[in-house]
């Protein structure tokens, strides 16, 4: 009888239609989570003038959407190992769909924050899970590219949001971009037909048939009658979380959880404020929601440029730098005379804080390994969502204060070095791939001595 290594075969397989239907489709729903996102930060001045409310208090309530994301990360990412993955990406996607639609129909600051908090849930908690199913479906030599590409999902969204705003806000007003966010809820049946459960969960669940039938999409000559390895099963005790925090993982995963505070701290502040931010500088409505655009415009040429670099010269080659360019590039953008270098600089910005994440989510789960996948990007992205909570007060705060908007942007700007210098300190060493990458070497060691 023919034994099955699930994991060979989806490292070693062709790009099917299965691929490209599961990246389509999970490349939709993070394009709504970004679309999410910025509308927010599109709609704030109008809210701000509809509401009377002030900077300080538009800014909460950012920060309180990320609360619900950052609750959503945790509490998905642990129950996704328990009732699967493909569950929760369904469910949470109604969520923040559901949710988003009545923020739109909200005649209160109130009413409106709490549906944004609960469409917050839904979003933190999507994330992880389309991470995990993303890298664990994905050819091993093009893993990291796919998972930046689903990710470069995130910024379509940002950029539909800019466009979609720049049309609706004058015209129709507010509520409009929030009923265009639950357009997702369309989708579910498609999600149901395309997004496979993992198969390490439907193993671990004995349902070896169901699993057989997944891998027969991806390798069409798999042996119907055959029999899966059996994976040695460690049994660990406590928390899934606390195993992040063994076999000299521990520093490696606080320099992650680091670097995606500093990452999101990035990302909440432009995405919330850039708009605002361009027009302390002097620019108007219109043209700010331009340099959203073009922020995403960055994030997605940088996410697919350096995703392929990555695969040939590593993670940490590529995001440090990337880090440090943004820090300059947010440095300058408050000097910047010419539009056209303040969207060069916002470009490099967007590939240095939604590019770097994208990145970085593919990153972590490729560091750990597949059992504690998706709470170790969870956790990761949860911690991370605390920088997404700080950034939006913090931001308006600033704001408040009437400062030069050079002195604003430099303040965001020292997020991107922190974050650089966590990646910096990232021991590689201890990674799954590093250590699958070890075995690898000495196994064809062995086989050329045998010749």
């Amino acid at each position: 009888m023919k034994r099955i290594n699930p994991m060979n075969v989806i490292d070693n397989s062709r790009i099917h239609s299965f691929h490209i239907w599961l990246i389509f489709w999970l490349f939709i729903v993070i394009m709504f989570d970004g679309f999410d996102v910025v509308i927010y930060g599109a709609s704030v001045p109008l809210l701000i003038k509809e509401w009377g409310i002030s900077d300080v208090t538009a800014g909460a309530i950012g920060s309180y959407t990320v609360v619900g994301t950052a609750i959503g990360a945790v509490l998905f990412g642990l129950l996704s190992d328990k009732i699967g993955r493909k569950n929760i990406i369904l469910l949470t996607t109604f969520l923040f769909s559901f949710f988003t639609l009545l923020a739109g129909f909200a005649t209160n600051p109130v009413l409106f924050t709490i549906f944004r908090v609960i469409a917050g849930v839904g979003l933190g908690g999507v994330m992880p899970n389309v991470v995990a199913i993303a890298t664990e479906y994905s050819p091993r030599r093009v893993r990291t590219a796919i998972v930046s590409f689903i990710f470069c999902g995130y910024s379509a969204g940002a950029i539909l949001a800019a466009l979609t705003s720049r049309q609706l806000l004058p015209t129709v007003g507010w509520e409009s971009v929030y009923w265009v966010g639950g357009i997702p809820l369309l989708f579910i049946p498609f999600l149901l037909k395309s997004v496979p459960e993992s198969i390490d969960f439907l193993l671990e669940k004995g349902k070896e048939e169901e699993a057989k039938k997944i891998l027969a999409k991806i390798e069409p000559g798999i042996s119907s009658d055959g029999e899966f390895e059996k994976k040695e099963k460690v049994k660990e005790a406590g928390s899934p979380i606390v195993s992040l925090f063994e076999e000299k993982r521990a520093f490696s995963t606080v320099m992650f959880w680091i670097s995606c505070f500093s990452a999101f701290v990035l990302i909440y502040s432009m995405n919330t404020w850039l708009p605002r931010l361009m027009m302390e500088v002097g620019y108007d409505l219109s043209s700010s929601l331009a340099f959203t655009a073009v922020m995403q415009i960055g994030a997605i040429v940088g996410t697919v440029v350096f995703g392929p670099i990555v695969d040939r010269l590593g993670f940490k080659k590529v995001l440090v730098p990337l880090f440090f360019c943004g820090a300059i590039a947010l440095s300058l953008i408050g000097f910047a005379n010419s539009t056209f270098i303040a969207f060069a600089l916002i470009s490099v910005i967007g590939a240095a804080s939604v590019g770097v994440q994208n990145m970085a989510n593919a990153f972590v789960s490729q560091y750990y390994p597949t059992n504690m996948r998706s709470t170790a990007v969870g956790s990761t992205m949860a911690f991370g969502r605390l920088g997404g909570i700080v950034a939006p007060t913090f931001v308006g705060i600033l704001l408040s204060l009437n400062l030069q908007p050079q002195y604003n942007f430099a303040a965001i700007a020292s997020a991107a070095v922190l974050g650089g210098l966590a990646v910096l300190f990232i021991q590689e060493q201890h990674s799954v791939y590093y250590k699958e990458k070890k075995q690898s070497e000495i196994i064809n060691e062995d086989v050329a001595v045998e010749k």
